[in-house]
Parts: C-alpha cells; structure tokens; sequence
C-alpha cells in the first residue's frame, strides 16, 4: 500500500483555508498514486482551539467540513483530525477524533484515549476519553489509526512527580491484540529542544515492541505560543527511522508499505540551529495568521534586541522591520554606534530619539513628590517606560507591532520593566536563557559578521545608570541558567539545586526572585515556546502565595 505524508501548517478555526489545503493535497496524492494520505491531529480546526470547542457553531463547521472532505475522497483514503460530538448522555460534550474517509464518505471514527493534561495541555478540559478500539481495512491491509498521545502512555518525563501514574491504559496494547499490519498516528506534538529525542524514541520503542510500522504525521508551524517543527516519520516494524519529512516545513511524501526504497531523513543539525529556525517561524506565523506584515522594536546596542531584530528580518524581510535607537545620557557611544551598524547590516529602517529630554521633563514633573528622596530604580524605570511610549508610538501610528526582547533568565527573575522594556505584542526570547541568546548570536555570525563582535562580547547592560552591569543585580548567567534551568525546566527543590554546589544564600535569593515576580510574567506578551516549560499557558503559578 502507499500511504502520502501531508504535513501541513494549519491556521485555527480557518475552515475554508485548512480544507482547501488538505483537499488540495488529497487531490495530489491520489494524482501521485497513493491509496492513503494521511493529516495531522485536529487538522480541520488547527490545534489547539481551546475554548472555541466550547461554541457550538464552531463544532457545526467542523463537522460539516468534514463532510465537505469526505467528498473528495473517492479513489483514495484519508485520515483527518476533527472534534466530534460525544452522543452519549454522560461525559464530555466532545470527543478529540480521527476521520476515516473513503468511497465519499465518512467510514469510520477513532477517538484518542489518552488526554494530556499538563504542561501546556489542556484536553480533558473539553474531551471525552476513547474506551473503543477498532482497526480500519483498506486494500487488504488492517490500519491502527492512533491519536499523537496514544503512543506516549509511557511517558519520559515519567520521573517526574505524579507522571508516572498519569495513564493508566495503553492504547496500543489494545490495538496490538487486533493484529493491525501498520499503525497510523495523527499528532499535534510542539517543537521542544530539550525533549526532541525523546518524542522520536517514543515512536522507535512503540515500533519494536509491537514489531509494527509507524506512520507518524505531525503538524508544522506556530499557533501564536506553540511551534510544530514537522519532522514526520516513517519507522520500520524494527524500530529503524526509513524516512523523515522536513523540520518547520511544510512537507509531502509517499511510502510504498512493500517497498520502502532508500532511507530518507533529514540533515543533521544542532539544538541551537532548531532554536533559531524554531523562532523564525514562529514570528512569521504569529504575523501571517494575524494579518500583520510590519514590526518594530528598541534597538539598544545590547545582545537581546541584536538577536530580536535579526530573526525578525529573516521571518518578515528587512522592509517590514523599522526600529528605534533611543539613547539616554546612560547609553555609551559604542552601544549606539553597534545598533547603527546591525541596522545597516541588515538593511532596516532605523531612527535615533534622544530619550534625555523627556525623562528630564518626567523628573523635573515629579520632582516636588520626590523631595528628599534619593535615586533609585524608580529613575531608572522612568527610562524603560519613555521609551516604551516611543515605540508603542511607532506601533500604533504605522501598524507596526511591536516586538518584545526579554530572554528567560531576565523574565525570570522580573529583571524588567512593567509598561517599559516588557511591552510588545509577542515575547521572542522569552523561552530563551541568556547562555543560548550568545550561542544564538555566534550561530547567526557563522558565515558573516551581522552582529558587531561588541554587542557580542560586552558585558550585558540595562545601561539605566552609570557604569551598570547586569551582574550588579544577577549572579553570573552561566550561574543564572543552571539554577533557573533547575528550578523551571527541572522542578526541583532549593535543596536539590544547592547540592549542584551553588551557594544556599545566592539560590534562595534567586528562587524568591522568581516567586515574587509572578505578576509581571502574568501581564507580559504572549512568549514563543521553545522548551519543555516555557513562561504562559504551560507553567502555572499563583500570583499570591506565600510558598
């Protein structure tokens, strides 16, 4: 049998667009000799919908586009993802399904059975579980049709506390005992660089334990936070990756079952190369399905807006990006001077506004309220708020949006300015520690200096009083990182982390730090997630508490 790959990038809640896409590529693999093409999970309606589930005229279209799909299938089968009214009079309005369609019709329906529920997963909020297993047939062949989850009962994140006991059921176990001659997995599974391989070992385990082929068809691009990278598999009933469709692309292919032909996978690259490809998509996504084209940002001299502006002129092109250089009487010449030259490097349109004279007219305003005060951050958060008017002005008079520069590390420990530094419409860095904005800006340099080797190698700088270094406030970021990496990513105890060797006093101080600036991340711009457990919808946290 030859089963088509359609690895798309879905727009949610775009009926029209997404069918027109997924009609367009069963026309093409019929047209190419397939008798299966296959599409990612909830692929008529984009994932994740979150509570557009919850409107009934959102689920009539869905079903109604199904059908609209199911028409076209004639010569050749689908399988597409869709939510499905759940008829029964207990449980869950919805089910999360997978479609069958052949001969023009809808032939058979399989729902998922395990639910993720943490992280940045929400499914039992709006599903019903899957209690039902079924194979289809197609030609000869028993399918398994699997929903992405319903191979990962076996979790790697099991060491964690409670995951171990997150599912009690294996849907391939059922599945197994029904003698299917290849499965076939519809998935919706979000780029994360540190869990990658394990998402790929999942598949290569399930393979050989079950001695059956996999047919692993992902979905690519963003959804405002979450980035699909793609990467489809094809593995062998041994466990061998035979072919693999592209990352953070769209992407098509056709395996013969009997023939598998040569192996086909894809080149090789590093974690920070995925990083980077992973936030360029994920701005031009967040642009395209907005319907915006332009973006603006403060270009400071220092690594984060460098690294921002670059990978928003190669998301968007150099004409959509305008940025604004906005000196203080804090700001040092080369810093200006660094952010002219990547502006020219990269051939955008950039302005200087002295700050200067409207954080004086600001102090001399407040100067009768601050009498017999001494300076302090709030001067300096004066500086990070007048500029945020500046380019919020830029914002709304050219429709430019403005993008956010804050790395992890800095929103971790509120390092950052409330209606100031942390204003923007989408948070590029916001997943990215420090260490990996400099192994991102040494990436972008490869070939060619774009970034001025200054902004690179000089002391990191809020620049909002004389001779300030980050590291006044912050231990060392290669100090930072680990400790952050531990306590976010890892979730463990100050005990744990401090028996890495860091100091007792220095870890509790940096925990307290990202306790109590829980407000600020909860009022900041929507982040691009690039890990296991990004600031947003996948970590959280109370406001208020006293833990």
């Amino acid at each position: 049998m030859k089963v088509a790959f359609a690895q798309l990038n879905y727009t949610i809640g775009d009926f029209e667009g997404n069918s027109t896409k997924i009609i367009a590529n069963i026309g093409k693999a019929k047209t190419e000799g397939a008798d299966l093409v296959i599409f990612s999970e909830l692929s008529v309606t984009g994932y994740y919908p979150h509570d557009l589930l919850e409107k009934k005229e959102f689920i009539q279209k869905a079903e109604n586009t199904v059908v609209k799909i199911a028409e076209k299938c004639v010569g050749i089968a689908a399988v597409i993802g869709a939510p499905r009214i759940n008829e029964n009079s207990r449980g869950k309005k919805l089910y999360n399904s997978a479609f069958f369609l052949n001969e023009g019709k809808i032939q058979h329906i399989q729902n998922k059975t395990l639910l993720p529920t943490y992280d940045i997963f929400d499914e039992y909020r709006h599903f019903e579980p899957n209690r039902e297993f079924n194979i289809v047939e197609l030609k000869g062949e028993k399918i398994a049709v699997t929903i992405c989850e319903d191979l990962w009962d076996e979790l790697p994140t099991a060491n964690e506390f409670g995951k171990d006991k997150l599912y009690q059921i294996s849907p391939m176990e059922e599945l197994s005992k029904l003698e299917p001659d290849f499965v076939v997995n519809i998935s919706a599974s979000p780029f994360s660089y540190n869990q990658e391989e394990w998402r790929k070992n999942v598949l290569i385990n399930k393979a050989k334990k079950f001695r059956i082929p996999i047919f692993y068809n992902n979905q690519v691009g963003a959804q405002t936070e979450l980035i699909f990278d793609g990467g489809s598999v094809f593995i062998d009933r041994n466990g061998e990756v035979v072919k693999e469709l592209k990352y953070f692309e769209e992407d098509f292919m056709i395996v013969d079952t009997e023939n598998f032909g040569e192996k086909q996978l894809q080149p090789k690259s590093e974690t920070i190369e995925k990083i980077h490809n992973a936030l360029v998509l994920g701005i031009r996504d967040y642009f395209g399905k907005m319907g915006f084209r332009k973006a603006t940002l403060g270009l400071s001299g220092g690594i984060d807006s460098a690294i921002t502006v670059v990978l928003a002129v190669r998301a968007l092109g150099a004409e959509n990006v305008r940025v604004l250089l906005m000196p203080s009487k804090y700001s040092s010449d080369h810093s200006v001077e660094d952010a002219r030259q990547l502006a020219e490097n990269l051939g955008i349109k950039y302005d200087i506004i002295n700050i200067q004279s409207a954080v004086d007219e600001f102090e001399t305003a407040l100067s009768p309220i601050f009498a017999g005060t001494s300076p302090d951050i709030t001067e300096e958060n004066i500086q990070a708020r007048a500029r945020g008017i500046y380019l919020m002005a830029i914002s709304n008079k050219f429709g430019h949006i403005l993008l956010n520069t804050t790395n992890k590390s800095e929103c971790a420990v509120g390092y950052g300015t409330l209606y100031g530094d942390m204003n923007g419409g989408l948070a590029v860095l916001g997943d990215v520690y420090k260490m990996d904005v400099f192994r991102l800006a040494h990436f972008i340099n490869l070939e060619n200096e774009i970034i001025p080797v200054n902004t690179i190698t000089k002391p990191p700088s809020a620049e909002l009083r004389p001779d300030q270094k980050d590291s006044d406030s912050l231990p060392e970021y290669h100090d930072l990182d680990r400790m952050l990496f531990s306590y976010i990513e890892m979730n463990l105890s100050p005990k744990e982390i401090m028996e890495q060797g860091f100091d007792e006093a220095v870890v509790n101080r940096v925990i307290r730090m990202v306790n109590m600036n829980e407000y600020k991340r909860f009022q900041a711009a929507p982040i691009l997630r690039i890990s296991s457990k990004a600031f947003g919808f996948g970590r959280r946290m109370p406001l208020v508490a006293k833990y």
